[in-house]
């Protein structure tokens, strides 16, 4: 059977190759020489076009497998996995010291307060006498903690076992004083402060109060104070006013680092009183302080007051017979009443000594002080008296007790006498003695260097002021 079968598979074999060889019998008689036959000798190769044909074929077959299957095999193979994290050696520069950033200091601000002494503040700051102490040691001879004022700061650092750490204040207007403690040691600064001063000009008319008038030219209440302090020998600003009376201020302000610190002085002034006129100019002495003078070079500040007392009204007039409210009689008033609430301080007059002091029939608590010359002032019904003593001097302007009501009065007021060889004359029509002007020398320069130039400036400020009124009249005219 299985003979058959190869014999079958023989026949099939041997017709496909005839059918063949019949469907391609062009090709086998151009090919005919070629034979792989293995039996007999190998014939020598001929390089014929065909041979030459099929050797190009298979070496540009086999070129092309060179480039397409890696690329079809590297296309075929998945990408690879990135690395999620790789460490690589870095070379780091040496670090540098760490720099300390500076330290935030926390200042506690602290201001007086009216009627505070500096062991209060201190106190209130948790501090002890001690503390305060090794302030003033450090401190040296500073009036600024001598004398302090209301509205003075101080500065402290605390540590924060509320030890003193720290202080710093105003030594001046143009120096700042900083302390750091660390124990008993203390590390002392003083910084100056840049102050400059800006000069201002203001006039004003009087149609209602000074104030009022000052507001109105733009002057600080003051300032507007400093006028009437300096014109207040010559005028009685309660009493002697009038609408119409005029004034003209040169005037400047204090600037500390730029910023506005406080007022400073009048530099030049001029006040119309009842068609009177008055001047002052600041000029600086040969000893090197400051002072007001008039024109011909005499002090503003006269050898007397003419009211010892900041009064709200005269309640009672010199006069040679008045009637007493008290005693229901007639007799004379030699004297003149100031009404003031009780314990407004009551100044000397003039430079002086204290030749009387205690109680007097009718006059209560009183005071008589001796001028230089014959000439004495008595001041009576004072509620109480200041640390003056008898024999003690006193300067002028100086407190010598408070107003009251003691003795024979009905309200609180200050009985004030002005005399003359123990006889009581009218302080309000007296003619005081006038003070002596400025040395020679001192008055050439005096007139030179003030009066001239700011003179000149008054009235060109004046001018202009009257031409400017003279305009508003044509315009409203027309």
């Amino acid at each position: 059977m299985g003979e058959k079968n190869k014999a079958a598979r023989s026949t099939r074999k041997l017709a496909m190759q005839r059918k063949a060889q019949r469907r391609h019998s062009h090709f086998y008689e151009r090919c005919a020489h070629w034979s792989l036959s293995r039996n007999g000798e190998p014939e020598p190769i001929h390089w014929h076009r065909e041979r030459w044909v099929l050797a190009a074929t298979a070496l540009l077959i086999t070129g092309l497998s060179g480039f397409i299957i890696p690329a079809w095999a590297g296309a075929m193979h998945p990408a690879p996995l990135s690395r999620a994290h790789e460490l690589l050696p870095l070379a780091l520069p040496k670090a540098s010291p760490v720099s300390q950033a500076p330290t935030i200091e926390d200042w506690h601000v602290v201001q007086v307060q009216p009627g505070q002494t500096l062991s209060d503040i201190f106190q209130g700051q948790g501090l002890s006498m001690t503390d305060l102490q090794l302030v003033m040691d450090n401190a040296g001879n500073t009036k600024a903690l001598h004398n302090i004022r209301p509205g003075q700061e101080f500065d402290f650092l605390l540590g924060r076992d509320g030890s003193l750490k720290g202080i710093r204040f105003d030594k001046d207007d143009s120096s700042r004083l900083t302390m750091h403690f660390d124990g008993a040691k203390a590390e002392v600064v003083a910084q100056s402060r840049a102050m400059d001063r800006r000069e201002h000009v203001a006039h004003g008319v009087i149609d209602s109060s000074l104030f009022a008038a000052g507001a109105h030219a733009g002057m600080s209440n003051a300032m507007v104070l400093k006028l009437a302090e300096l014109f207040k020998y010559d005028i009685d600003f309660v009493q002697d006013l009038r609408e119409g009376d005029s004034f003209t201020v040169v005037y400047d302000d204090l600037y500390r680092d730029g910023a506005y610190y406080n007022e400073g002085d009048i530099v030049a002034a001029e006040f119309v009183n009842q068609g009177k006129r008055y001047t002052a100019y600041r000029f600086k002495k040969d000893d090197g302080s400051y002072g007001w003078f008039s024109e011909d070079g005499r002090p503003i500040q006269k050898s007397f007051l003419r009211i010892p007392v900041d009064f709200t009204r005269i309640s009672s007039t010199f006069s040679a017979a008045r009637f007493h409210p008290i005693l229901g009689l007639m007799r004379a008033h030699k004297g003149v009443d100031y009404a003031a609430p009780t314990g407004t301080p009551i100044h000397a007059a003039g430079d002086g000594t204290i030749k009387y002091r205690g109680w007097m029939n009718g006059y209560g608590n009183f005071v008589v002080i001796q001028h230089s010359g014959a000439i004495s002032t008595a001041y009576g019904h004072m509620s109480r008296f200041a640390s003056e003593r008898i024999g003690q001097h006193v300067s002028q302007g100086q407190v010598i007790g408070f107003v009251g009501m003691t003795g024979l009065a009905t309200g609180p007021h200050l009985h004030y006498e002005f005399r003359v060889n123990n006889v009581q004359r009218d302080p309000q029509s007296i003619t005081l003695p006038k003070p002596e002007p400025l040395p020679g020398v001192q008055l050439a320069r005096f007139k030179a260097q003030v009066v001239q130039p700011q003179l000149a400036r008054l009235k060109a400020l004046d001018a202009n002021i009257k031409l400017a009124k003279i305009s508003s009249t044509t315009r409203n005219d027309d």
